[in-house]
């Protein structure tokens, strides 16, 4: 496996590695529950298809140098969803998944159990899963890479890299779930398993031989036949950007690729030419559907900025003759201006998506969009939350055509969707909602993740009943490692979240808090550390210097500090976030909310400024290294 990743990565072009990369800072930027398990017996599936059982953490150790947080809260409040009430039982806000959940994929079993998943990168657990059973009501199942060894090469990579696009497809043929993604640092894999409400099933990687240097996989499954679809360079390449979707022959019965020699069958090359668009960039995230005896292929376009979009072809074979709708694209925001000032709630570079039809019979897709704020100027854009997954109907043309929007100038993104087959219930993924942990279990909740492994090493959740215990770790969140960070997406642009911490400090050194994580260069960190006899409150700036393209020399400047006395009781930390700014609070044992900085640019973690493909992330962090 490591020679496969190590040939993989010497494999990607240096065109693809800018792309993947360094293009995203042109952006505007910039997830279940009852189903029976299928009946499929172990004794007629293939050896790689079983799964394994998730590791379970450990104890964080000597309570020296030791954080612990008796709570965490977080409560949404942005403007969008309370100008915008939920009227009707089956209304549901666009964007379902809130946050930095991109590239989504979903499939259905036929039975009425949909599955979603998302991008990863290098967070761990990787590839988040949701489960509904009426497309409104989504609930979090765990993650499909919940384990170290489904998640190799990325320990020393920048936060950007890891896990791209996952695909998940049922193949009813044997009754499996299948999950095929890109490790940029490693290659491309898929991993499979029969029982998905139970995240923890999903089998050992496969690395897929003939894939080499591509991204983003995805199956396609007719009969006993199978195909795997991708995106590739181009033979020739006769511009920057120009890209190939390709086919390869998978035998479900080996778990390979038919025939890997060579660079597989090109169904697409460069993208939908037309006039006005000679030289189409970046055609990617393929998905291929058989729908009543025709093959459709649909592709995002135009790379993950605001030029982004998705696209529709089809033919009569699955291999060949795939011609492009001449409306084309089927989705796009690309020809509106996100800082407008009539332009409310503004949704850009939508596209790479994903589509299914309910047992009802109709269709929906999910997709990635951004939802920026406007900033003080046309070069100042606020995108901290990421890329979104947003849920919308598909229709249809009288000759067959799919699309969720039509054409180059489509209209603006609506807030709210309607599904009448659904009832909205009361624990819902999307809208203003609050969260509470009181670490009162021995696993952390679904939500939480932490940077490149599971940092198990540093937390328990045994040593003090009801309280996460947190040491402060010898690793900077700075560094690309895994530091002593469990922290969650932020959701919204305007947020409250508060948690309350004991600090037993061995001597100065030892700092914990509240981090506010966009990149491995760009963070705010409100912290407490023993000073002298007192406890010091610090926000803490980290923040780095662009050099060709690349951000270095990271550093850390203290924007605020205040000494106080605690009496060896426990200190309250509050993030208040209200879209262009943040504002930081602490809090003394039955004392009132004390403002340490006010007017804290928040377009420090946005992914304008910082580039990449994350939204920001806030959680517990506890270290001994700035």
């Amino acid at each position: 496996m490591a020679d496969y990743a190590d040939s993989f990565n010497n494999k990607i072009s240096d065109d693809m590695k800018k792309k993947l990369t360094g293009n995203y800072h042109l952006l505007f930027l910039a997830s279940m529950f009852a189903f029976a398990p299928v009946s499929c017996s172990a004794e007629k599936l293939p050896a790689y298809i079983l799964g394994a059982e998730e590791q379970t953490g450990n104890d964080a150790g000597s309570n020296k140098s030791t954080a612990y947080f008796d709570f965490f809260t977080y409560k949404g409040n942005d403007a969008v969803y309370t100008n915008n009430p939920l009227t009707t039982p089956g209304a549901f806000y666009t964007n379902i998944l809130p946050g930095f959940y991109s590239d989504p994929s979903i499939c259905s079993n036929g039975k009425g159990d949909y599955f979603l998943v998302t991008s990863s990168f290098c967070y761990f657990p990787g590839v988040p899963i949701f489960h509904s059973t009426d497309l409104v009501n989504w609930k979090q199942l765990g993650h499909v890479l919940s384990r170290p060894s489904q998640l190799i090469k990325i320990d020393g990579k920048p936060i950007q890299d890891g896990i791209y696009a996952p695909a998940i497809e049922y193949n009813p043929y044997n009754e499996t779930y299948y999950m095929i993604t890109t490790n940029i640092n490693a290659g491309n894999f898929y991993v499979t398993t029969r029982t998905p409400m139970d995240a923890s099933s999903w089998s050992e990687p496969v690395y897929i031989d003939g894939l080499m240097g591509c991204i983003d996989p995805s199956f396609f499954f007719e009969g006993d036949k199978a195909y795997i679809v991708y995106n590739d360079g181009p033979d020739t390449e006769a511009y920057s950007g120009h890209r190939t979707i390709r086919l390869r022959e998978f035998d479900v019965a080996t778990g390979k690729v038919i025939n890997p020699a060579g660079r597989g069958k090109i169904l697409v090359d460069k993208g939908t030419v037309k006039p006005g668009n000679e030289t189409p960039i970046w055609i990617e995230g393929p998905h291929l559907y058989k729908i009543e005896g025709t093959y459709y292929l649909m592709c995002a376009e135009g790379g993950t900025g605001p030029w982004h979009s998705e696209v529709v072809y089809r033919s009569d074979r699955p291999t060949e003759g795939f011609e492009p709708w001449d409306q084309n694209p089927i989705l796009t925001q690309r020809r509106l201006d996100a800082t407008q000032p009539d332009r409310l709630n503004p949704v850009t570079t939508t596209g790479h998506a994903d589509m299914v039809q309910t047992v009802e019979g109709d269709w929906w897709a999910v997709f990635l969009g951004c939802r920026p704020i406007p900033g003080t100027s046309v070069n100042k854009r606020y995108e901290n939350l990421g890329r979104e997954t947003f849920l919308m109907p598909v229709k249809w043309t009288e000759d067959g055509w799919p699309y969720i929007q039509t054409g180059e100038f489509s209209a603006p993104i609506a807030p709210v969707q309607e599904r009448p087959f659904a009832t909205r219930g009361n624990d819902v993924t999307f809208g203003n909602f609050e969260k509470r942990a009181d670490f009162a279990t021995q696993t952390l909740g679904v939500e939480w993740m932490t940077l490149r492994a599971p940092a198990t090493e540093y937390y328990s959740l045994t040593e003090k009943e009801g309280y996460l215990a947190l040491k402060c770790a010898e690793v900077s969140s700075r560094e690309k490692l895994t530091p002593a960070y469990i922290g969650r997406r932020m959701q919204h642009h305007a947020y409250t979240c508060e948690t309350e911490l004991t600090l037993n400090a061995k001597d100065e050194q030892d700092r914990a808090g509240l981090l506010l994580f966009q990149d491995d260069n760009h963070q705010y960190f409100l912290s407490v550390n023993k000073s002298g006899k007192k406890m010091r409150i610090a926000l803490e700036k980290t923040n780095a210097t662009k050099v060709n393209n690349t951000w270095a020399n990271a550093s850390v400047t203290t924007i605020g500090e205040q000494l106080v006395d605690d009496g060896g009781k426990p200190i309250g930390l509050k993030v208040e976030s209200k879209g262009l700014t943040y504002e930081f609070y602490y809090k003394l044992s039955n004392g009132s909310w004390q403002k340490l900085c006010g007017d804290v640019d928040a377009y420090h973690l946005s992914v304008a400024n910082c580039g990449g493909f994350t939204g920001a992330t806030i959680g517990m962090y506890a270290t001994r290294k700035l």
